[in-house]
Order: C-alpha cells, then sequence, then structure tokens
C-alpha cells in the first residue's frame, strides 16, 4: 500500500520546531484524516499534530521527548490511493528508500521538504518574511521594500525563513514580468492599509429606509448628498458617547477632544479623506456647502491643511459603485469607519397597512477596531446612526 508521511506542521508564525510529548495511537491502528495523533510541544503551547489522510499507522520515526523542527517527517501513514487523493495529496509507492526512511528520525538537516497538497495559489511552504536577518533588511531597505512584500516567498532557509539568495531570485523573477511605477498615493494608501491591518478588525450591517432621507433631500437648496446625511448622524451619536470613538494607547482609551469626521473620496489612483471639523455642532444645512467644497478639492488634490488628518471616523459611500455591501478598513488612527451601500427597491412589512409596500433600502456597514469596542457596543452604535437616518429633520 502506499505510504504518506506524517510531517511537523507549521504551528505558530514563529515557532520553528516542538518536542514529541505523547503518542496518540500506535502502528497498526486505524486512523481518519485529521485526527490527532502526535502531541507536541513548544515553548508557548501544547498542540497536536493530525493524520493528513485516512488509512494505518505504518511507524513512527520521531522520537519522545525529541525536537523536530517543522517539515520534518514523524512517521508514515498507510493508505489507498483513492483516499490519499481525496486528501489532495501524492501517494507514492513504498520503496527502498522510504523504507530506510522511517526507520530512522528525520531530524532537521536543512533539506526542503516538498509540499504534498497541490493547487495552492503560493506555496504551501511559504510562510513569508517572519524573520528577517540583518543583512536581508538593509537589501530590503536599499531596494524601499517591506516584510509584506515577501508575503508569498517560499523561504529555503531553517524553518522556512526566507534568505538573502532567496529574496535576490524573487528579485529577478520579478524583472521577468512587466513593471508599472506605483504612484505616491497608491503608496502611501497601502502603506496605511498594512499598518490598519495589524489590529483585529470585524464588521456589523444593517439595512436603512432611506425614503424619508430622500423627500428630505429634494427639500434641500444645496442638496445634501446620501454620505453627508449618514456623515451627521454618525457625528451626533459619537457625541452621546465619544468613548466608542477613542484610540487604545496602552491601557488607556483616548477620548477624542472634537468629533472631526472624514469622508472617503475617490481621487486619481486613489482616495483622499476631507475632514469635516465639529461635525456633530453644525447642522446639516451648514455642513453641506463645505461638504460640496470639500469633494470638489480633493478630486482636484487641492485639499487645504486644515481639512486633512486628524478625524475620528471616515466615511465611505461604496454605493456610488452599486456595491450592497462591503467591509472598508478604519485609517490607522481612527476606529471606525461607515460604509453606505446602494439602495435597493425591498418589500417592507407595514403594520398600519397591513401589507408589504416598496421601500428603498441600503445596507450600513460599520467596521471597527475590536480592541475598542464589541461587537454589542458596535450594533448599538449602528442602530442608533440608523434611527437617526430615518429622522433627518432632526439632522
Amino acid at each position: 500500500m502506499p505510504s504518506i508521511p506524517i510531517i511537523m506542521p507549521q504551528l505558530g508564525e514563529s515557532i520553528a520546531e516542538a518536542a514529541i510529548v505523547n503518542f496518540l495511537v500506535k502502528p497498526g491502528d486505524a486512523v481518519e484524516g485529521g485526527q490527532d495523533v502526535i502531541e507536541v510541544e513548544t515553548n508557548k503551547a501544547s498542540m497536536t499534530v493530525t493524520a493528513p489522510c485516512g488509512g494505518s499507522i505504518k511507524s513512527f520515526s520521531a522520537q519522545l521527548n525529541e525536537s523536530y523542527a517543522v517539515g520534518d517527517v514523524l512517521g508514515q501513514i498507510e493508505t489507498t490511493s483513492e483516499e490519499a487523493a481525496r486528501f489532495g495529496l501524492d501517494a507514492a509507492p513504498p520503496s527502498k528508500t522510504s523504507e530506510a526512511e522511517t526507520a530512522a528520525p528525520q531530524k532537521s538537516s536543512g533539506s526542503r521538504v516538498e509540499p504534498t497538497v497541490r493547487g495552492l495559489p503560493v506555496p504551501a511552504n511559504a510562510t513569508g518574511a517572519s524573520y528577517i536577518s540583518p543583512r536581508l533588511k538593509a537589501r530590503m531597505l536599499e531596494l524601499g521594500l517591506s516584510a509584506a512584500d515577501l508575503a508569498g516567498i517560499a523561504g529555503s532557509g531553517a524553518a522556512g525563513r526566507v534568505t538573502v539568495e532567496d529574496f535576490e531570485k524573487f528579485m529577478v523573477q520579478l524583472d521577468q514580468h512587466k513593471l508599472t511605477k506605483a504612484s505616491s498615493m497608491r503608496v502611501a494608501v497601502a502603506d496605511a492599509m498594512r499598518r490598519s491591518w495589524t489590529r483585529p478588525l470585524a464588521t456589523v450591517g444593517l439595512p436603512v429606509i432611506l425614503d424619508d432621507l430622500l423627500a428630505h433631500r429634494k427639500k434641500c437648496d444645496p442638496k445634501p448628498g446620501p454620505a453627508l446625511y449618514a456623515l451627521r448622524a454618525l457625528a451626533m451619536a459619537l457625541a452621546e458617547n465619544s468613548a466608542v470613538a477613542g484610540r487604545l494607547v496602552g491601557c488607556n482609551i483616548v477620548h477624542p477632544s472634537s468629533i472631526d469626521v472624514g469622508f472617503a473620496v475617490e481621487a486619481e489612483d486613489g482616495v483622499l479623506v476631507p475632514v469635516l471639523r465639529g461635525a456633530d455642532k453644525k447642522p446639516l444645512k451648514e455642513l453641506t456647502t463645505r461638504y460640496n467644497e470639500l469633494v470638489e478639492l480633493a478630486r482636484q488634490r487641492k485639499l487645504p491643511a486644515d481639512a486633512t488628518g486628524g478625524s475620528v471616523a471616515t466615511v465611505t459611500n461604496f454605493g456610488t459603485f452599486g456595491l450592497i455591501w462591503a467591509t472598508p478598513i478604519p485609517l490607522p488612527e481612527q476606529t471606525l469607519v461607515l460604509g453606505l451601500g446602494a439602495g435597493r427597491r425591498m418589500p417592507h412589512w407595514d403594520e398600519a397597512k397591513g401589507q408589504f409596500v416598496p421601500v428603498l433600502e441600503a445596507y450600513l456597514t460599520l467596521s471597527f477596531d475590536h480592541r475598542v469596542l464589541d461587537g454589542g457596543a458596535a450594533g448599538r452604535l449602528l442602530q442608533r446612526i440608523g434611527n437617526l437616518m430615518r429622522e433627518p429633520d432632526k439632522l
């Protein structure tokens, strides 16, 4: 019968090896794919190694209380070709070489273990540059690159680390493709999103009926856009409880001193975020003219210094692209971003009429830093924003 190796998996981003503390099954035992077969211990926690497919345990080459590197072979499972194929594994028939491998522990020797799973978008052993040597850092600094640029590289160093040689090979491969220079705005947006993503982010959503809002808009001159209604509602809700817009710094929540709210404007090759200062203290009518001015200045990339930076949240109207749902990412210095989707005619139950009536409905989404807000707090904030938007006369 063909054999499939049991391999020490990557148990964590910074974990290079683990010690065997217990065998949960013995040679000859039948196992199922994904079943725990070996208990291991790292410097952080006790974990388990699972069977890569169903079959029977042929042998264990690993020894108790010995440490093995990520990628080392710990044992063999006898299985059928069909079972191995079902789990996307290459089942090779046993040979003299594989028999010899099962007789001795596979200690780390710096040799590469070829991935057995096919069809992955990046190599199975591409852990990226989780550890960067001083030499590699210097080379990356010279070229203006960051660790995020190396995320898809399969390293050949210890525990899959990316070496300078891996990096230079990667750069040579890049030169074989068509390259275009990223604009300064694109690079700035990329850097902001990279820093934002270092936090645990989550999103909640809520449908809101826009009929009253649009009817109110028809009576206004100048006419505020739907995103400005959402911005004003967000500002009023945050004024009621500024803690939810606070930033977590160490063990303290830093409350904003002013409810300054930004709004996303698509500009050439990127997005700019003009800011309306004190949006909770100015009525919708007073905000409209300034909002329209800032939209035009943003599109011309001529925003004044007093209209950029320092905002506590952002509003983005992704509905202008026909999208009904999205999960935008807050800026690095913000905890919240409110999104507004495209309006759609939907049936809504009218209690007074006892029947369904058509309404224009759109989704509000609130993406937030989960360290500052939990789902319940985010949900209550979004409910409050929705309720304010349903009463546009109060905005």
